[in-house]
Parts: C-alpha cells; sequence; structure tokens
C-alpha cells in the first residue's frame, strides 16, 4: 500500500505541542513551495471561531498569495473574544515567520474545546520544533495531529489526465463529533498540482462541498470550526479553465466524498457506516434535504444500530424534511430488501431486512415518487459509546 502524499509543491511537518493533554501530536504545518491559491468553505454558524474569521478575512484579500496552513488540535480558539483573534494572528505570524512568508499569506485551523485561550507559547515553541522538519514524507503524520475524538487518520487522493497530464488531488480530515450540514467539513485540507484562478477555484470547492462534506451529518451539531480549504501549487503546469474543468471536479469530488465517508464511518462510536439514497425528488437539494433528514434523525439511527428494521421511522423523518411527495408513491428499500411499495409495507421476511443492517456498511433507499433527482447523504449509527465520548469529553 502507499504512503499518502499531498501533491507536489507541498511539503509538511508535525510534531507535539502540549495542547492535548494526552501529549499526542497535535501541531502541523503544510507548506507550499512557492506562492499558490487557495480558496476556503466554512461554517455556517453565526458562532464562529477565531481562526474561520481570520481565514475568511485573508482569503477576501489574498486568494493568490498563499504560502502556508498552521493547524492545531486541542483548543478551539472559539469564542475566545478579541484575545482568540490575537492569538489566530500569532499562529500566522509564527508560521510566517518559520517558512519565510508574510502573515497574510498564512491560513489557520484550529480544533478542540471551545471557549478556552490558546496557549500562544506552547505553539511557539511547536513551530519552532516542526519548522526545520518540513518534507514531502510528513503528510500522514499531518494527517494525526489534526485528530481529536477521531480514531483514525483521514486521507485519499485521486488523479485526472488534462490536457496530457496527470493531475493529483490529495487531502486529509478530521472529524467524528460535532458533524452536521451546515459545512460539516470539521477541518479538511485538499491539495493539487495544478493551476487554477482563485474565484473559479471558490466556486468549484462550494459545488463539490454541497455534494460531499454538506451531505455528512454524525449528531446533528455543526461546528463553530468547520473549514475545507483547498491549496493549488500549479507546479503540474496544468491550468484549469473552462475546457478541462469536468475532469478536474472529478478528481476533486472523488477525494472529497470519500473524505466525507470516512468521516461519517468514524463518527463518535460508530459501529456502522449508513448510506442513506433518496431518488425520484423534484430536485438534487429536495433530495438531499430528505437524505439528511433521515440521517439526523436518533431513531433512525439507533434502530440500525440495534439491528431493528423499524422503516416506520425513516418515513416518518422524511415526511418532516419539508418536501412535498405524495406518500402513496413511496417505495423504501434496506439494502436488497424492499420494505415499502404505494407507501403500505411489503410481504417481506423480517430476518432478512434484519441481515441487511447487521454489517458495517448500510443502505437506505428511499423512492419519493415526485421527480427525477436524486441526492445522497452519509451517517452512522448511534451507539451507548457515542452517550460516553461525550459524557466524558472534558472530564
Amino acid at each position: 500500500m502507499s504512503i499518502f502524499r499531498f501533491a507536489a509543491g507541498f511539503r509538511s511537518a508535525a510534531g507535539r505541542c502540549g495542547l492535548k493533554a494526552s501529549g499526542n501530536p497535535d501541531l502541523s504545518l503544510l507548506v507550499a513551495d512557492n506562492v499558490c491559491t487557495g480558496a476556503g468553505v466554512f461554517t455556517t454558524s453565526l458562532v464562529k471561531a477565531a481562526p474561520v474569521l481570520y481565514d475568511q478575512a485573508v482569503l477576501a484579500e489574498h486568494a493568490s498569495e498563499i504560502r502556508a496552513i498552521i493547524a492545531n488540535a486541542g483548543c478551539a480558539n472559539a469564542c475566545t473574544g478579541a484575545q482568540g483573534d490575537a492569538a489566530a494572528r500569532e499562529m500566522a505570524r509564527l508560521a510566517a515567520e518559520a517558512v519565510g512568508c508574510e502573515p497574510h499569506q498564512v491560513l489557520v485551523l484550529s480544533t478542540g474545546v471551545i471557549g478556552h485561550q490558546l496557549n500562544v507559547e506552547k505553539v511557539a515553541k511547536g513551530v519552532a520544533a516542526i519548522a526545520p522538519e518540513l518534507g514531502v514524507e510528513h503528510a500522514p503524520a499531518l494527517s494525526e495531529a489534526i485528530m481529536t475524538t477521531d480514531t483514525r487518520p483521514k486521507t485519499s487522493s485521486a488523479t485526472a489526465v488534462i490536457d496530457g497530464v496527470e493531475v493529483t488531488v490529495a487531502g486529509v480530515a478530521k472529524g467524528a463529533g460535532m458533524i452536521h450540514p451546515m459545512m460539516a467539513t470539521m477541518l479538511s485540507i485538499v491539495t493539487t498540482d495544478a493551476a487554477i484562478d482563485a474565484d473559479l477555484a471558490q466556486s468549484l470547492l462550494r459545488e463539490v462541498t454541497d455534494a460531499s462534506f454538506n451531505c455528512v451529518t454524525v449528531d446533528g451539531d455543526p461546528s463553530t470550526n468547520d473549514t475545507l480549504l483547498l491549496l493549488a501549487s500549479g507546479v503540474s503546469g496544468v491550468t484549469i479553465n473552462a475546457s478541462n474543468i469536468a475532469a478536474f471536479r472529478q478528481a476533486l469530488e472523488i477525494v472529497c466524498i470519500d473524505l466525507a465517508k470516512q468521516i461519517a464511518a468514524d463518527g463518535e462510536g460508530a459501529t456502522k457506516l449508513i448510506t442513506i439514497t433518496v431518488d425520484h425528488a423534484p430536485s438534487v437539494a429536495a433530495a438531499r434535504t430528505v437524505a439528511r433528514k433521515i440521517a439526523c434523525s436518533p431513531l433512525v439511527k439507533t434502530a440500525i444500530h440495534g439491528g431493528d428494521p423499524n422503516w416506520g421511522r425513516i418515513l416518518a423523518a422524511a415526511g418532516v424534511a419539508g418536501v412535498p411527495f405524495d406518500p402513496s408513491h413511496v417505495e423504501l428499500w434496506l439494502g436488497e430488501v424492499q420494505l415499502v411499495a404505494g407507501g403500505t409495507p411489503t410481504n417481506y421476511n423480517e430476518r432478512e431486512a434484519a441481515s441487511q443492517i447487521g454489517g458495517q456498511q448500510v443502505a437506505i433507499r428511499l423512492n419519493l415518487g415526485a421527480g427525477a433527482a436524486t441526492g445522497y447523504a452519509w451517517t452512522c449509527d448511534f451507539s451507548a459509546e457515542y452517550v460516553r465520548i461525550n459524557a466524558d469529553y472534558r472530564t
């Protein structure tokens, strides 16, 4: 199995600076060899962490001048007022000094407990320690250093041949709890060796986010820090434009969907990845809305955890999603077993239905009979372990 690396033109480093009580890695740097293009999609929560506000301001003015990302875990730097804003700026300054660029060329990511002030002295010592270690081989270490309650790192890459040249898209993500589709990426960094205009990169990233990270929910709670960043080094020599964007979009979507599904599968306490498909809907947006509503239902998620094919909970959730459909036209499948036709139960075998949710992968498909569009959502089951993790998070 090949070792994960970011796209060409990027180096990374990671280590420990003492922000995590566990002593696990909690600080990382991603550095572009040259100035690159950046784009970002952020939480839509009104309560935004200092790094989110900082990054939004940087990308609004300097999206074509990005050189680095600095990320910490163990402290969200959210709800921290002016001191938190200053801490985000100081993180950027520390990274810029280490890399040899201006602070406005650095983006900042933070994750961890909300409401705690960031210890910038620890960050300063950490940056000094890891900056000399920057290299292409440290991408896996970065993916581990951004983890909080994740049980495993999340990485993905894809290639596309564009104008006769192989272009790479490669990214990492973290997230296991406080994940819901209001830009539910938690933290994700995606790199490419293609060149792309900043405005085009921004619009494309928003489109792909809607088809990937915004289709994920673990617990229905969006975060203050959710951030997806795309950096384009351009070292492949390929420039993305209207004539070749389709192939690039496909590679970017493959990576983002893969990372999104990894987040869902690694939800806190999760034992099953649940894929919800809603088809024959009035629009893609409507299909996604219904799928997300089902994915957010604690009753659906607990039933699946318990191996109970209680399909009534699925239809009940769909019915309050705010999307019009005729219940008498509805069809529903669990895996390969059709449970509902014409809005009423089929003569299915209960044991066979239960077998469809007994494994680690569960598929739900709902036909609304109200159009031709299809949408998806990914989630996980709710277990007693989820309650334990969140009850004990700060203790």
